[in-house]
């Protein structure tokens, strides 16, 4: 598998993790990006240009105005541009699937989705351990009790799983799917009247040993969102008490690996001192019944977008002195 041309940032300590937000911000894919969409961004110190790329993208790449992925416009784009864009994406690593950078990992754990992420992550999570790809002690699949959309439940009715309403349904029956109805052991927690509220965690004994968990982590701002990737993060780290001796291995699509690896070396890397690689599924290969949602420059253009407000909460997040 091929490796991406801008690495992320990486590393347990600030300065190594402040260069390598500065080397994905000021990397040339980037640059040639922005400056094709009619963009001049400064050649200050990061905050600023942090701030700057946070402002742009939001006036020239935000599709979705605060509406769900699957509700995003898709921009109309000339063919050249449209190329442009797709390529920049790869050079960034969200395109092609690559290797787990380590053999063996304390935890691995699987990201949630919309529905057919739920079951392709989770089966994916499940071959790279059955094919001896890595090793792990146990295995974490996050979500939360997102209701899941009437487009959801049908395409998860048409494979046999009507019984899912949450995305915390979806991850558990891609789990029993992907690891073959391992034995169930415990169940803690459960949906109250408010989702955002409402936690779950029930675990699992595969057959070859390992330790599995699907929880639903609730809103770090109940009143205002539902939880996002960063709760998810947060919970799961406290219910296991993460130590800086767990690598931390997280699965999840190509086009949210840079976002969501940035999220997660704030809220577990930083915190706990502890390794955090960031992996995304093969799109081509087959995993579950629902397929890979065919993606398009709109979309890559939206999570580079998100990928920015990351760095830019992990380059705020970093210790004194580390940010710049």
């Amino acid at each position: 598998m091929p490796m991406p041309r801008v690495a992320l940032p990486s590393g347990r300590t600030g300065p190594e993790v402040a260069t390598g937000i500065v080397d994905w911000i000021r990397s040339e894919p980037l640059d040639r990006l922005v400056r094709a969409f009619a963009g001049d961004p400064p050649a200050g110190d990061p905050a600023e240009l942090l701030d700057w790329l946070e402002g742009f993208s939001a006036r020239v790449w935000d599709f979705r105005a605060g509406r769900e992925r699957p509700e995003a416009r898709e921009p109309d784009l000339d063919p050249a541009l449209a190329r442009l864009v797709v390529t920049a994406a790869d050079d960034l690593g969200m395109v092609a699937p690559h290797p787990a950078p380590r053999p063996a990992y304390a935890h691995l754990v699987v990201l949630g989705g919309l529905a057919p992420a739920c079951l392709r992550r989770t089966g994916y999570a499940a071959r790279l351990i059955e094919r001896g790809q890595v090793t792990v002690d146990e295995v974490a699949v996050l979500g939360s009790f997102r209701p899941l959309s009437p487009a959801e439940r049908a395409a998860l009715a048409a494979v046999g799983l009507p019984e899912c309403d949450t995305e915390f349904d979806a991850l558990d029956a891609g789990l029993r799917l992907g690891f073959g109805d391992p034995d169930r052991l415990t169940d803690a927690g459960g949906l109250r009247d408010d989702p955002h509220t409402s936690w779950a965690e029930r675990t699992y004994r595969h057959r070859a040993g390992v330790r599995i968990r699907v929880l639903a982590a609730p809103s770090g701002e109940p009143a205002v969102r539902r939880a996002h990737t960063a709760d998810t993060q947060r919970f799961w780290a406290g219910r296991v008490r993460l130590t800086d001796a767990d690598p931390v291995l997280l699965v999840t699509a190509p086009i949210y690996v840079p976002f969501q690896h940035c999220d997660a070396l704030r809220t577990l890397g930083l915190p706990y001192s502890c390794p955090v690689d960031t992996v995304g599924i093969d799109p081509a290969a087959d995993l579950a019944p629902l397929p890979e949602p065919v993606l398009t420059p709109g979309r890559y253009l939206q999570e580079i977008r998100s990928a920015i407000r990351s760095m830019r909460a992990l380059h705020a997040a970093l210790p004194g002195g580390a940010a710049r």
